[in-house]
């Protein structure tokens, strides 16, 4: 690595991590799993749904309904285009302000009542799903209640809550998830009353239909501990301001009707009182709205694959092969069992999530971080199977499936719609990253500074006090506990025996990453296969404890079906952690890694010989040209 990528990878690594939130502003549960502790009392029972909110939800939720049902959503994926019509029924049933409080015209619901509409809408219409969860997920909304002060609450809920659309601007052509590679810029004028703000946004969801962004840009430098240090601020800009542009319309494989553009800012004067929550603070703000934003996508995910679940279970029972229904037949079965058992755990999963947001007290960065990785990515698995089980019906449009007589049952389309999720709002490599640093947090506080060469002596020795109060005591605890206990859990019934084994291998987790430390030293936060392994089996224990805990709670009110969903999904999700643990280290990590430099090397340029490739546009932009020249003199 040449110096000047060296220091730009410092420089990356110091903008994330002054943005990180340093400390924990409640308990976390999976924290704890990563320290090897399975504290179940923090998540069971598992969270009540308020009965006098479902009250108050019920006339929106019904109107919603409703309107669902007259949707065309194969005419809206065909044209590309949302009607607006449609836009405005939504803008006048209050869709666009369900979080905003009533005092500012919204419906004032909560973040479960505004989920459980987000899964509704995502069983019709991904289209729809994004216009209005990118609103108020990301969008002007979610920040504004978090970060917004009183004179801009009284300016802008009032119209969002009308239907003004947001959009949240941050992506760059080079600034994705690396933000120090930002480049729009927010330059103070002389009296420092405006910023005059210049630059691109990529990928602006609802960029295209905004009247209002939150855009995030850089302003000038600011000195921390002695070093400058690059600073990212969140800016409310109107799309009306003279400067604001629409470039291009995006248009991608699924989602048809997403409004998704580049959006440019040139010379745009922005009053200081529209900076939200402080100069410098943008990214932090960034970081901290996506922790609730995305618990969207989880619920979203969830209610997409109970569509599917629907539709696969029905062409199982009606479809005969053979002499019997396919859904008979073991290949099918194992598929139709393992889409019920995964939606289960899907929805306690994203159901506890929000809970714990609702009920206060909890930090859920690492919950909300897990949810939307593993629900996605299952959500996926569980298209993929629903596609496979209606065959060639599965392949062919709706459309097509219409004007020859049958069902126009879309999974086509929702294949299509589906597959951004795992990229939405951080992509599962990402929500790794993130999910790998928080869970080394406290062994990087206790005890990097002892290897960490650029640390003092102080640094050093008081890192070694820290370690030896610590690890002692610790590390022996992981050794022994409750799932060593055959009666241990015994309220959950049979399903005991699951959250027995989570709790060992909770304690197990713990000791593996502390001897992935000791092993690799300051070198594990490169060792991503190591650390991806890692996250994934807390992914697993979390998603055994939340699907037990919710399967309880549906036993007792008379749900005993729930019981057997979660066995399955606990044995099928243990076989998953056997396995990753098995393979914890890689044995075969050094030998993929030096292939992939190979290959980027052009060593294995000799595999790619016989096809026409995908990045020959020059090639293909000259004989384009030379057709069109033939062409025309002809």
């Amino acid at each position: 690595m040449s110096k000047q990528q060296l220091a730009s990878e410092i420089e990356a690594r110091d903008v994330a991590e002054a943005a990180r939130e340093s400390e924990w502003s409640g308990a976390s549960f999976v924290r704890e799993l990563f320290l090897g502790r399975f504290p179940l009392e923090l998540i069971h029972p598992y969270p009540e749904e308020d009965a006098e909110e479902q009250r108050r939800a019920a006339p929106f939720t019904e109107k919603l309904t409703e309107f669902l049902h007259r949707v065309d959503s194969d005419m809206i994926d065909r044209t590309g285009e949302i009607p607006e019509e449609y836009v405005q029924e939504l803008r006048e049933m209050g869709a666009f302000g369900i979080k905003i409080p009533k005092e500012y015209g919204g419906l004032g619901l909560s973040y479960t009542s505004y989920v459980k509409p987000m899964a509704l809408v995502t069983s019709k219409d991904g289209s729809l799903t994004a216009l209005l969860s990118a609103h108020q997920s990301i969008g002007l909304p979610q920040p504004l209640k978090l970060f917004g002060s009183d004179e801009q609450k009284r300016k802008y809920f009032p119209r969002l809550a009308k239907g003004a659309i947001s959009a949240f601007a941050l992506t760059e052509v080079h600034a994705g998830s690396d933000p120090a590679n930002m480049s729009t810029s927010a330059k103070p004028s002389g009296d420092g009353n405006t910023f005059v703000l210049n630059g691109e946004k990529l990928w602006c969801t609802n960029g295209t239909r905004a009247d209002l962004f939150v855009v995030m840009a850089r302003t000038p430098e600011a000195m921390v501990n002695g070093k400058s240090r690059k600073q990212i601020t969140a800016f409310i800009v109107e799309r009306s301001w003279p400067g604001v542009e629409v470039v291009h319309r995006c248009r991608f494989m699924g989602l048809k009707a997403i409004e998704n553009g580049v959006i440019r800012f040139t010379n745009v004067r922005v009053p200081r009182e529209n900076i939200l929550w402080g100069e410098g603070k943008g990214l932090k703000l960034a970081l901290i709205t996506l922790n609730t934003g995305r618990l969207t996508l989880p619920a979203s995910a969830a209610g997409g694959a109970k569509a599917l679940l629907q539709a696969s279970r029905s062409w199982a029972q009606e479809r005969v092969q053979w002499g019997a229904p396919i859904g008979k037949h073991e290949a099918v079965a194992r598929k139709i069992g393992m889409m019920a058992a995964n939606t289960f755990a899907m929805e306690a999963i994203s159901g506890l999530t929000v809970g714990l947001a609702e009920k206060g007290g909890y930090d859920i960065r690492l919950e909300a971080a897990i949810a939307k990785m593993y629900n996605t990515e299952h959500g996926w698995r569980i298209v993929d199977d629903a596609l496979q089980i209606r065959g060639g019906r599965g392949y062919e449009t709706a459309d097509s499936l219409r004007a020859r007589g049958e069902k126009p049952i879309p999974i086509e389309r929702a294949m299509r719609d589906s597959r951004i999720n795992l990229i939405f709002e951080g992509s599962s490599e990402i929500m790794r990253l993130f999910i790998a640093r928080e869970a080394v947090d406290h062994h990087f506080k206790t005890a990097f500074a002892l290897v960490d060469k650029k640390a003092s002596r102080d640094e050093k020795w008081g890192a070694f006090i820290r370690a030896v109060k610590f690890y002692p005591l610790w590390y022996t605890a992981r050794w022994v506990g409750r799932g060593q206990l055959p009666t241990s859990f015994s309220e959950f019934g049979a399903l005991g025996t699951h959250l027995r084994y989570a709790e060992r291998h909770t304690r197990k987790l713990g000791r593996s990453i502390f001897h992935a430390m000791v092993r690799y030293g300051p070198k594990l936060e490169q060792k991503q296969m190591v650390l991806f392994r890692a996250v994934d089996i807390g992914a697993e224990l979390f998603a055994i404890a939340a699907t037990c805990a919710r399967a309880q709670q549906e036993a007792r009110r008379g749900n005993k079906g729930a019981l057997a969903l979660a066995d399955i999904f606990c044995r099928e999700a243990r076989l998953r952690v056997d396995t990753l643990f098995a393979n914890l280290f890689g044995p075969t990590d050094n030998e993929v890694y030096r292939v992939s430099q190979q290959v980027l090397r052009g060593e294995h340029a000799w595999l790619e010989t016989g096809i026409i490739g995908m990045t020959d546009y020059e090639t293909a932009e000259k004989w384009e040209a030379a057709v069109e020249a033939e062409t025309v003199g002809a």
